[in-house]
């Protein structure tokens, strides 16, 4: 055995050949943490092999112990079927035949246990991942609703999906992807409302993947998914740490992707209104929630197009009206508005990330450095006029009020084409830049799905639903771009208004 590779080789009669080839590919006696334990059952030697500090200790002193008091008649005259039957305590028991399955359950958490003369190892699930509780997620922290985010735990966070979705048509998928990593996904739907093709889809890209290992996790999963689309700024699928965000969107028909190690789930297909919706809208009052909505709205339009048309009003007086006159500095300085903004822009960019970075016991300093020295003292020194910085920073806190922060990235990246734009073209420049930025989010695609539905094409009923957050009792229909299998998720309301006359009692 000696010399060949585990890959889809059965297991032997051979307690002596299995063991050693074990020992030898999971570096026991070498990894301290790789274990093998050896034994007896009823006279029969055995071993079994795990990895210290993924298999829960008290479970896997409970197994090894009923192994230890089993009789040679307890296991005669089919060993493995005693074994699986009667012998193992604990509820999550399979045999496997090949040593690539055995290295695999055994690197994920698992106990493997090799018994002489059997020609298969039986496999027990006693895994305890180190984990964090489920806490809310820092980025889509809501006022009122639940606080129990996604954790790094696939287990836990399938839970979660559960507790929220008690449908037995509810499907989780496990495969593994990663010749050397063994990342497990699940790939998670409903089965009676999801699209065959979509799940199809998705479940063939994933078992497409040949790749040594997975260690960006969920990022690398998109980036494998999402083939020729690499330097489109524009987020294909969404992202969220909330496990009621992701049931809604089990409800509607898209496919939620789970990878483990990852807090962060991957929904798909998106459209660019997915990423501009938050969970607080439907924590609210339809009212308020269509305030909230409309407010936000405006707050990502401003950023992108904000900065643009200032900069456009700064270098053409001529095309604004007298009661916008005001519009434009009247000192310029001696640098460029153009470059003025470019560096505005990229002082941003670095504060954010020197805040990720940064102590949480000196963000506080961080800040008075960023108000005095970037915004007072450049103003003073003539670097920066005080409308560059007033503007650029409605743009930030645009950018800040986007709920999806790939797509804040994004628009981030298209404000700065069109600041650029007109920089060197003045309006034609700005014109174009629109219209360019438009076609290419038009043309954009997420799983087959057009990027701007229902704006393109034109779905009146779901863009009054994107536009004006409607109430519970009105939302019967899910998306229909989706081909759901079951269109209507409730009668509609005026169905289930008894009419006038039925009722025995008005007779």
């Amino acid at each position: 055995m000696r010399g060949r590779t585990k890959s889809n080789i059965t297991l032997g009669r051979s307690y002596e050949e299995n063991v050693s080839f074990l020992k030898e590919e999971l570096g026991v006696g070498i990894s301290f943490d790789a274990v093998c334990r050896e034994f007896r059952i009823g006279g029969k030697p055995a071993a079994l092999f795990f990895i210290n500090g993924l298999a829960e200790s008290q479970q896997s002193t409970e197994v090894l112990k009923r192994l230890m008091f089993l009789g040679r008649m307890d296991i005669l005259p089919d060993t493995l079927d005693k074994l699986l039957e009667e012998g193992i305590p604990h509820y999550q028991v399979q045999a496997v035949e090949t040593f690539d399955e055995v290295i695999g359950n055994v690197l994920s958490g698992l106990l493997a246990l090799i018994v002489d003369g059997v020609s298969r190892a039986i496999i027990i699930d006693v895994r305890k991942y180190p984990a964090r509780q489920p806490e809310e997620p820092d980025i889509e922290r809501v006022v009122r609703g639940s606080r129990d985010g996604f954790t790094e735990t696939l287990l836990v966070n399938t839970a979660l999906i559960r507790r929220r979705v008690r449908d037995p048509k509810l499907r989780t998928l496990m495969i593994q992807v990663g010749k050397r990593s063994k990342t497990d996904i699940c790939i998670c739907y409903i089965q009676d409302i999801t699209n065959p093709s979509l799940v199809e889809m998705i479940k063939k890209r994933l078992e497409e993947i040949k790749i040594d290992g997975l260690p960006m996790a969920e990022k690398s999963v998109e980036e494998l998914i999402s083939p020729g689309s690499y330097w489109n700024p524009f987020p294909k699928v969404r992202y969220t740490e909330r496990a009621d965000v992701a049931a809604m969107h089990l409800l509607e028909g898209h496919v939620v992707v789970l990878v483990d190690t990852s807090p962060s789930v991957i929904i798909a297909p998106t459209t660019f209104f997915h990423h501009v919706q938050h969970a607080e809208e439907y924590r609210q009052n339809p009212a308020i929630g269509v305030y909230i909505r409309w407010v936000r709205f405006a707050a990502i339009l401003l950023s992108v197009v904000l900065g643009p048309l200032w900069l456009l009003g700064s270098l053409e007086p001529a095309l604004l009206p007298p009661a916008l006159s005001f519009i434009g500095p009247r000192e310029p300085g001696p640098v460029p508005l153009l470059v003025q903004f470019l560096i505005a822009e990229i002082a941003i960019d670095m504060m954010r990330m020197a805040a990720i970075h940064t102590p949480t016991p000196l963000a506080t300093a961080l800040g008075v450095i960023a108000a005095v020295l970037v915004g007072e003292l450049a103003v003073k020194v003539r670097l920066l006029t005080n409308e560059v910085i007033l503007y650029t920073a409605i743009a930030a806190i645009g950018s800040f009020s986007t709920p999806s922060m790939e797509m804040s990235m994004a628009n981030r990246l298209v404000r700065l084409f069109l600041i650029l734009m007109v920089g060197f073209f003045r309006l034609p420049g700005l014109i174009a830049g629109l219209v360019i930025a438009f076609l290419f989010v038009a043309f954009t695609r997420s799983f087959g799905i057009p990027y701007l539905w229902p704006l393109l094409p034109p779905d009146l009923t779901a863009l009054k639903g994107i536009l004006v957050r409607s109430p519970v009792p009105m939302q019967n229909i899910r998306p229909r771009i989706l081909k759901p299998l079951d269109l209507f998720r409730q009668m509609p309301a005026a169905a289930r208004k008894p009419r006038r006359g039925n009722n025995s009692e008005d007779k």
